[in-house]
């Protein structure tokens, strides 16, 4: 029994450090190699330390300082010239009274942001009639509209889109932003445009999930997502957004699907008829997709890190600094993860050929000084503990881990796709993300899409950002378009 209290207490006071560290230190996962040495190792792995040291080290890339200063304004932003000239008066020498000549220029920019203005567009249509005979009446047709007979422009369409779905402002924000402008638009108003461009879309957002699925590798993740008023469920529970990330290397695509369920036929159906490398992280959800015949699943090695990571955390230093001999188990583990991410910072980028070529030569050798150690901690960590369940886990992922290493265009983890979710995740920080949800959608799942951004114009929630500005642009030219072409759109006019 007092085995058990202690055993139990040492938990505790495990996961209470492991909350200190996530309430007030850093979030990152990074650790500096020299850092993981701050604390002397213990005996019992002394001599693995120094059978690893006499190995020839991983030649890291020397650390490339970014350029500090003011970024220039982008080039593709609208310039307006505002000449501040000399008076004529003025453009005489002091000297000899001789005229003055151009002889350059000097040129300073400066940001100018005009706030959002609406107007209203009146379709005008002359009506003409025959003088003689006084027989029907003749008109132009309208312009093929989004929304018909509704006061939405492709603009606001696309206004409202971007805002709510990139840059997390939600509708009823929208509807007191709206308001300040005078303009009494309704969140129910706006839900109902929303749900009625999913239906317009749903064409593109076909054509986009087959571009994914035939690309050969998808990366999957879901998250938490709160919809209020849901049919059959109370409005304290939790549906989920399920984010897959493919297509073309060059120009990949991010397509989101809500489902109410965590289940792993959403999985199977969303990769039906799907064939190739599938990475996702450990949840159990995508096994029996993994199973199937065609698919290889890989898993992601920055969630076997992040669980050594709070584990480490977790710990307290004994007297002096060290660290007790069963804590320094997730520190050499630690270690091991470090080493094949300092290879994969080398090669990132390096071609897919020449990856594979140096994951099999320098990264397999460091898989296999891990899979030994993990053999070995595996007897000796208390499962309870939370570097006994780090072990656990990269023991249970071992064979989905192992296999990124058979590719050279598979990344080493799933980050991609994870900061696609955190559009969706950021509104969690004020309460949870919401939709408003009417029953129409459209049998419980609602989809969103978008070309994935570069890292320098990541997914960010609030402010002006490149990626939204692009993405407001695209839907100005795919909206009025849609109208033509999207014989498959459903409902009526709203």
């Amino acid at each position: 029994m007092l085995a058990e209290r202690d055993t139990e207490i040492t938990q505790l006071r495990e996961y209470i450090r492991l909350l200190k560290s996530q309430r007030f230190g850093s979030t990152s996962e990074r650790s500096h190699r020299d850092q993981l040495g701050l604390f002397n190792e213990a005996e019992a792995l002394a001599a693995a330390e120094r059978e690893a040291a006499a190995e020839p080290g991983v030649a890291v890339a020397a650390h490339t300082r970014t350029p500090r200063g003011r970024q220039p304004l982008p080039a593709w932003m609208p310039r307006e010239e505002i000449l501040h000239d000399l008076p004529e008066a003025e453009k005489v020498c002091p000297h000899d009274g001789a005229a003055l000549v151009e002889i350059g220029r000097e040129s300073t920019e400066q940001l100018e942001f005009v706030p959002a203005t609406a107007r209203v567009l009146v379709h005008v249509r002359p009506k003409y009639g025959c003088p003689t005979c006084k027989t029907g009446v003749h008109t132009a047709p309208l312009p093929p509209q989004p929304i018909p007979k509704s006061l939405a422009s492709p603009s606001l369409l696309a206004y409202v889109a971007v805002s709510k779905y990139a840059d997390a402002l939600p509708l009823y924000r929208q509807e007191q932003i709206l308001g300040r402008l005078g303009i009494e638009l309704s969140r129910a108003t706006l839900a109902m445009w929303m749900v009625r461009c999913g239906e317009l879309v749903q064409p593109l957002v076909n054509r986009m999930r087959e571009e994914i699925l035939a690309s050969g590798f998808v990366q999957c993740d879901e998250s938490r997502f709160q919809v209020l008023k849901e049919p059959g469920k109370p409005a304290e529970s939790l549906s989920y957004v399920w984010v897959q990330r493919g297509g073309p290397p060059a120009h990949p695509l991010l397509l989101y699907e809500y489902d109410p369920s965590r289940s792993a036929e959403v999985p199977k159906r969303l990769f039906e008829g799907f064939a190739g490398v599938l990475q996702t992280d450990g949840y159990e959800g995508y096994g029996a997709l993994g199973r199937e015949p065609g698919v290889v699943h890989v898993g992601c090695w920055a969630h076997a890190r992040r669980k050594f990571t709070d584990a480490l955390k977790a710990q307290s230093p004994g007297k002096g600094g060290r660290r007790k001999p069963r804590h320094s188990q997730a520190e050499a583990g630690l270690r091991l993860l470090q080493e094949l991410y300092a290879i994969e910072r080398r090669v990132k980028e390096a071609s897919a050929e020449e990856r594979l070529r140096i994951r099999q030569s320098e990264s397999l050798p460091i898989v296999a000084r891990l899979r030994a150690w993990l053999d070995h901690a595996r007897d000796v960590v208390v499962p309870q503990s939370l570097t006994g369940k780090a072990v656990a886990y990269l023991d249970a992922q071992w064979k989905k881990l192992v296999r990124v290493f058979d590719y050279g265009f598979v990344p080493l983890d799933t980050n991609l796709v994870e900061n696609a979710v955190r559009p969706f995740a950021l509104g969690r920080s004020g309460g949870p993300r919401r939709l408003p949800a009417p029953g129409s959608l459209r049998s419980g799942r609602a989809r969103f899409t978008h070309p994935a951004p570069r890292r320098r114009d990541s997914l960010r929630g609030g402010g002006m950002t490149d990626t939204s500005l692009r993405e407001r642009v695209a839907l100005l030219q795919v909206l009025p378009s849609l109208p033509r072409d999207s014989s498959t759109a459903t409902g009526s006019a709203a």
